[in-house]
């Protein structure tokens, strides 16, 4: 069996204040969900019908069972999900400060089970047959598995669609300048670059949209996604460049909304759609689940986000 997209990298349990508002040391009960970005990649494409699977790892604990049981009732095939012994499942608590402020804490130091994905783990003959195959930069902050990502970069081939998620997340790096010649080397085997301003900053020097989106396509990427905040999406693939205006919404909870971005994207590029309605489509889905207070319980089928789309256009 191939799969439409295949993921790969950071997986954990999600534990989300009841409470909005309050700092976490006031906290008195939390949520539990699946959490980590790839994985909520999958679980987003497999709302809109696609055959998804996770390539990651989870400690051997209740936890990891849960993520496990989490994962098959998201229709997210966990074949390539397996136990690290002697490493607990990482769990990650957030404040909710909407619209704009969502502090995450992880507890998955000094190293978590999904950055011990090895080389031999890999099924590179399914890696290879994935319509759309999508990593993270987090992937590249630790071995074993930054040599683990770059195999499975490599075996790519010419197949279908390689994503790089930039998803630079500081408390992972000693420094911007530690990621970006790993984030560099990545680039070369990727034909999709997905990030905001500060990441594309990280991974080609360049912040202002345009440049680092013309930056991206220099170093191989056919299309470079640059997430501009309230300005909108650009989207720059060969000769066309297109910018989405966002979806009005009132934030509820920002975190995940890049995530249902990331599914809706790989749904369109699927889909052969044209890169205006790739980008309003993932677009919708961000401000979808930011208006939600869960994240992968949150992610919209296609229906949602057309009948959001169609509120907004009337």
């Amino acid at each position: 069996m191939s799969f439409e997209v295949l993921t790969m990298g950071r997986i954990g349990v999600d534990l989300y204040p009841t409470e909005v508002g309050v700092h976490l040391e006031d906290v008195a009960t939390f949520s539990k969900t699946l959490g980590g970005s790839p994985t909520n990649v999958a679980v987003a494409a497999a709302r809109h019908g696609r055959r998804t699977a996770v390539i990651t790892r989870t400690g051997e604990d209740p936890f990891g069972t849960y993520l496990r049981q989490a994962l098959r009732s998201f229709d997210v095939d966990d074949r390539f999900v397996s136990d690290v012994p002697g490493l607990c499942t990482p769990v990650t608590f957030c404040e909710i400060f909407p619209p704009d402020d969502f502090p995450l804490y992880f507890y998955r130091f000094p190293t978590a089970p999904d950055l011990q994905i090895r080389v031999d783990d890999l099924d590179l003959e399914a890696i290879a047959a994935a319509d759309i195959f999508w990593v993270t930069v987090t992937g590249l902050c630790q071995e074993p598995s930054r040599s683990a990502t770059m195999a499975a970069l490599a075996a790519r081939g010419d197949h279908g669609l390689t994503v790089l998620d930039l998803d630079y997340r500081p408390m992972f790096w000693e420094s911007a300048e530690a990621a970006h010649p790993h984030v560099r080397s990545a680039l070369g085997h990727v034909d999709v670059a997905v990030g905001n301003r500060e990441e594309c900053e990280v991974a080609v020097g360049e912040r202002d949209p345009d440049r680092a989106a013309a930056a991206l396509l220099a170093v191989g990427v056919d299309l470079a996604v640059v997430k501009q905040g309230p300005a909108g999406v650009l989207g720059v693939r060969g000769d066309e460049s297109v910018v989405v205006p966002p979806v009005p919404v009132e934030v509820v909870n920002g975190l995940g909304a890049g995530d249902a971005f990331g599914g809706a994207l790989c749904h369109g590029l699927l889909a052969d759609w044209d890169l205006g309605r790739i980008l309003r489509f993932a677009n919708a889905a961000g401000a979808f689940v930011a208006g939600q207070f869960a994240c992968a319980d949150a992610m919209p089928t296609t229906r949602d986000l057309e009948e959001l789309m169609q509120g907004v256009a009337g």
